[in-house]
């Protein structure tokens, strides 16, 4: 496996670890760095469950890795292949192939997974099942059985910065262990063009106005197809409100009345649509943390969509506009789900296993983001879209640091600047890039 920041060199790229991307300037292959993960869960556990939003890159995963392993794998996309797994589950899922037995989108054909069960209780070799799934399979209409003990699961969303480019991105890993000295400079970024491109392999090949016109026909097909047959809710009408909503307002602090105002649904309604966007992986939900400081803890969860390139769409917001210092406010709300999605995807292959929080003090102090250790101990992250910075930026940091004494391992200001910056004990500014440049 490759260690936190190598790079995947031309010799060591494998076909079977990447996603072949054609670009305007040719093709690149992208290498997952969730493949590994997947791999070691397959040589331990019955079942395999690589779950996250549509056209992330799921498919081309498990068919990677059956061409890697040996198997069968069955699309339920498929009508005719939907039909027959729907007809007779059971035998679906005992036919005889060799090694592993790959079924993509199962939450079209919840029905399978008490077969799956069933099968594995008969027979617990590791490697048999490998699954994707478009929507959380624990929520979706029609599911009675979650494959607990039998199934590993994991998230894949779109194309972190790193594996764009050839690294394996871990940026707790970096602060926990410590870091370079200071005045290091960073290669500079184009971050407006990074945000509004997203993390969908699809939509980072195409143009502006192409990427366009995908995310229109993507959020359309979602909400008007996917949302349906997952939910079973009859009246999804307002979703496409709510999703823009959201988008307009990403990595603010829900307030379900407020919510209910703008978009017309009523407020005892809004759980279960709010619940479908998280299901369906167009949402990512970060919760309060409170651990130690339990009493003065604002418990409001943050909403970030979870594509920064479809929230700027979703919103109006383009790169260019992202780049005027005019309209720079604009700014802020989508670099901060960029950056709790970049913190997002490497929590699944860290060597550092960590939680995400966001904290705001009763009395004012807050932190756009906590990464919680497993030994309880955090890293504050505050997040600035802006190049010069200023003691003030620090203050919820230097809150947290002051409270929590040896449990606070660092604070860091992620900024628009180029160089990292010491600003006191266990305070750092560092670039944004730094997330993946590390």
């Amino acid at each position: 496996m490759l260690q936190n920041g190598e790079t995947l060199t031309a010799e060591r790229r494998n076909v079977g670890y990447n996603w072949l991307m054609t670009t305007g300037n040719g093709s690149e292959l992208i290498r997952r760095n969730i493949s590994f993960l997947v791999d070691d869960m397959l040589a331990e556990s019955p079942a395999v469950v690589i779950q996250g939003a549509r056209q992330v890159g799921k498919s081309t995963l498990l068919a990677q890795t059956v061409a890697r392993h040996g198997g069968t794998a069955f699309s339920l996309d498929d009508d005719n292949v939907l039909r027959a797994a729907k007809s007779s589950p059971a035998e679906f899922v005992r036919q005889l192939v060799p090694g592993i037995l790959a079924i993509d989108e199962l939450q079209r054909a919840p029905e399978l997974m008490v077969a799956i069960k069933s099968a594995i209780d008969d027979d617990r070799r590791p490697g048999r099942f490998l699954l994707t799934g478009s929507a959380d399979l624990l929520h979706v209409s029609g599911a009675n059985e979650s494959l607990a003990g039998r199934a590993e699961t994991v998230t894949l969303w779109g194309f972190s910065q790193g594996e764009r480019a050839g690294v394996v991105d871990d940026l707790v890993t970096w602060l926990a262990a410590g870091q370079p000295p200071d005045g290091r400079m960073f290669a500079p970024v184009d971050l407006p063009q990074a945000i509004t491109a997203g993390g969908y392999p699809e939509a980072g090949r195409r143009t502006e106005a192409g990427r366009a016109r995908w995310f229109n026909n993507y959020a359309a097909a979602i909400i008007d197809h996917d949302a349906v047959e997952v939910s079973g809710l009859t009246s999804l009408d307002r979703l496409a409100v709510l999703l823009r909503l959201l988008a307009a307002d990403t990595a603010q602090e829900l307030v379900l009345a407020g919510v209910s105002r703008a978009t017309g649904v009523p407020e005892r309604s809004l759980p279960p649509y709010l619940r479908l966007l998280d299901d369906l992986y167009l949402t990512r939900r970060l919760q309060p943390w409170g651990h130690s400081l339990a009493k003065r803890v604002i418990g409001k969860p943050k909403v970030h969509v979870a594509d920064t390139g479809l929230a700027a769409h979703l919103a109006g917001v383009t790169a260019p506009m992202l780049r005027d210092i005019v309209q720079r406010p604009k700014l802020g709300g989508v670099l901060e789900s960029f950056v709790v999605m970049e913190l997002t995807k490497q929590s699944a292959w860290t060597s550092t296993p960590f939680r995400l929080f966001h904290f705001r003090d009763s009395t004012g102090p807050e932190v756009d983001v906590i990464a919680e250790l497993a030994d309880g101990r955090v890293i504050g992250i505050e997040v600035k879209s802006a190049s010069r910075l200023g003691t003030s930026d620090f203050r919820g940091l230097t809150y947290l640091r002051d409270r929590l004494g040896a449990q606070f391992v660092r604070g860091v200001v992620l900024y628009t600047g180029g160089q990292q910056l010491p600003w006191g004990d266990r305070l750092t500014a560092l670039p944004v890039q730094a997330l993946w440049q590390h």
